[in-house]
């Protein structure tokens, strides 16, 4: 392809078909172009920086070498993505990415074709890939299946499955393994000193380099005999590899960010005759960019941010973020109690679990990407008389269920799960909202389940969590800052299944669970406004219900509202199964249940996500005056 030139050469890249009519040579001036591209990018709009910068080069030669889209490209969790964006048709719209009708942060079927499978959560890839790479099998088709996985993310069982199955696929299937030594924290475990020992045991490629090309000069007879010299070579250098064991030919490591080594590397492994291929590629992640490169987590996630200082562009905060009110708070409860530890998986500072750890490090736990691991293991501690916290985000919670059915629930086993990200949470989208704990949790014998309407109640959850030893106890708060009021000095210990009345009234009552307490106010000062006196609780407890605060509300009032963060199946459905059961509506109440839609919503502001679903004030007094209306209407229709 010819160009100006004054003409950039990404600005002659649309689709990755371009990409290939470069000759080589041009290919470290479009990796360097693709870097200034993606700073400038995330500068505007915040968002996944560190890793996206380590993958360029990889990026470039994958797209290079491969013929995408008929080869399969699933990128692991898929916040590397955005340089594979910007040369697969979406530059014009990367000033979008991660806000409300815009791109999506992680890559998505519905978005391009280049995007063959959706991705967010970690450890999919290869199992994905392989099923694109055993489908073209079968159907005797071309295509290759190709998973580029972080070290962080091999950590995962998900992973080794996989791998597990990989023969299946023949020479289809090609794994690309991102050894950065970060994924969002330092990864943790044997995986990540056994990577390390592979990195330290010789330069790039040296014993597998010389013996493959000398292989190659030979005829057959010695080229057989070459390639046990490799295995011997390979058995010497680093005492053979695991990945090997599981049936891949490993190939590595190799420089990430040297186009002059992976472009030949990846060709012959894409030409490979043999079965599947695992290349090992050493990686830097914020590769190109100062303040990155300088940076403890390399940038991982940012806010908008000034391209030449580095320097990120944040609001300050009112109040304290919800995550760090759980860590500061259960570092102190533990400073009394020996018996308190705490486990994340690979989210230390996102749960707030690095807080703990800074006080009480002998009894932080940060087992890697492996929920199902953390709970059984947490399920473990229970059973030795120790008081584990369980911190994960909801979203990932739902990984790790068959966990909290058989190995917590069904024993009733004393561990303690603190749910971070519950409800919407903007910019990640429907991957990360936390919207189904409530339903998975709520519906299982044997657990207690907490929501917090602002930080001084999650105070008072955590304590209340500690103390409870007679079986699971969950309880679940939000991303972000909470809503400034104060912290208490002295926590207090909840009455199991126990809300509380926040404001009183006698025609209308709005029953909270979470932090839709503060809106539920806001309606109710409405609803007021309107002549209609108004109740709101705070019930605290999505299970046990308090079922007699709940029936006095019933008996005393025309209209119930529910209000949740939560999907359909939770306090709702609990509530209305109560009523149910009791007869309670046979007297003519009106129950209405609010919640979020029964679909997956995109990324947008939290807020607006909120307002969209219906669980605003404004959504409130509507569903109340709705359910009003009906009920009066239904009266005059007796009457007549």
């Amino acid at each position: 392809m010819s160009h100006s030139p004054a003409t950039p050469l990404l600005d002659t890249v649309d689709t990755p078909g371009d990409l290939r009519r470069l000759a080589p040579a041009q290919l470290r001036a479009l990796a360097d172009e693709l870097r200034a591209e993606t700073i400038a990018t995330v500068g505007q709009t915040g968002g996944h920086l560190g890793s996206g910068l380590g993958v360029v080069e990889l990026t470039v030669a994958l797209h290079y070498v491969f013929n995408t889209p008929e080869d399969r490209l699933v990128w692991d969790v898929g916040h590397q993505a955005y340089p594979h964006k910007i040369i697969t048709g979406r530059r014009s719209r990367m000033r979008s990415l991660r806000q409300g009708g815009g791109l999506s942060g992680f890559t998505k079927r519905s978005e391009s074709e280049y995007d063959p499978f959706g991705t967010a959560h970690s450890s999919t890839s290869i199992s994905a890939a392989l099923g694109f790479a055993v489908a073209n099998q079968i159907a005797g088709t071309p295509g290759k299946g190709i998973a580029v996985i972080g070290d962080g993310a091999m950590s995962a069982g998900m992973a080794y499955e996989a791998m597990n199955n990989a023969k299946l696929a023949g020479n289809r299937l090609v794994v690309i393994l991102n050894d950065n030594d970060m994924s969002i924290a330092p990864p943790v475990g044997g995986l990540s000193a056994y990577l390390a020992k592979l990195v330290s045991s010789r330069p790039f490629l040296r014993v597998r380099d010389i013996a493959r090309r000398l292989s190659r000069r030979l005829p057959e007879p010695l080229h057989k005999a070459a390639k046990k010299t490799d295995e011997f070579a390979r058995g010497m250098a680093m005492g053979g590899t695991l990945f090997e064991e599981l049936g891949f030919y490993y190939v590595g490591p190799i420089d990430g960010h040297n186009l002059d080594q992976l472009i030949p590397i990846l060709e012959n492994v894409r030409d490979a005759a043999e079965g599947p291929c695992l290349v090992h590629v050493v990686t830097q992640k914020g590769k190109g960019y100062a303040p990155a490169e300088a940076a403890a987590d390399k940038y991982h996630g940012v806010q908008k941010f000034d391209v030449v200082t580095g320097q990120q562009v944040k609001a300050a905060a009112s109040a304290p973020a919800y995550q760090n009110v759980f860590g500061e708070t259960l570092a102190k409860l533990a400073d009394a109690d020996p018996t308190i530890c705490a486990i994340t998986a690979a989210m230390p500072s996102g749960t707030g679990v690095d807080k703990f750890a800074q006080a009480h490090p002998d009894r932080a736990f940060d087992v890697g990407i492996a929920e199902q691991h953390a709970v059984t293991f947490a399920a473990g501690l229970a059973a030795q008389g120790m008081r584990p916290f369980c911190a994960i985000y909801s979203t990932f919670l739902q990984r790790a269920y068959d966990q909290v059915v058989h190995d917590v629930a069904i024993q009733n086993l004393p561990v303690r799960f603190a749910i971070d990200r519950a409800g919407l949470v903007g910019a990640d989208g429907a991957t990360h909202a936390g919207s189904f704990d409530v339903t998975y949790l709520a519906s299982l014998p044997n657990m207690v389940v907490m929501a917090a309407a602002d930080e001084a109640e999650l105070v008072h959850m955590t304590y209340t969590a500690a103390c409870h030893d007679s079986g699971p106890i969950a309880f679940r708060y939000p991303r972000g800052n909470g809503t400034g009021v104060p912290l208490p000095a002295v926590p207090e210990r909840l009455e199991i299944g126990k809300g509380r009345i926040v404001r009183h009234g006698t025609k209308v009552a709005i029953l909270s669970l979470g932090t839709r307490l503060a809106e539920a106010l806001k309606a109710a000062d409405q609803l007021e406004a309107k002549g209609l006196s108004t109740t709101v609780a705070d019930l605290r407890f999505a299970k046990p219900l308090d079922s007699d605060l709940i029936r006095q509300l019933m008996t005393s009032h025309d209209v119930v509202v529910t209000v949740e963060e939560g999907s359909i199946g939770g306090l709702g459905a609990h509530v209305l199964t109560m009523a149910s059961d009791e007869g309670l509506t046979d007297a003519g109440l009106k129950i209405r249940t609010l919640r979020l839609p029964d679909r997956f919503q995109d990324q947008d502001s939290p807020d607006r996500q909120y307002d969209e679903a219906g669980l605003n004030a404004g959504g409130i007094v509507d569903c109340a005056l709705k359910a009003l209306r009906h009920n009066s209407a239904g009266v005059e229709e007796a009457r007549a």
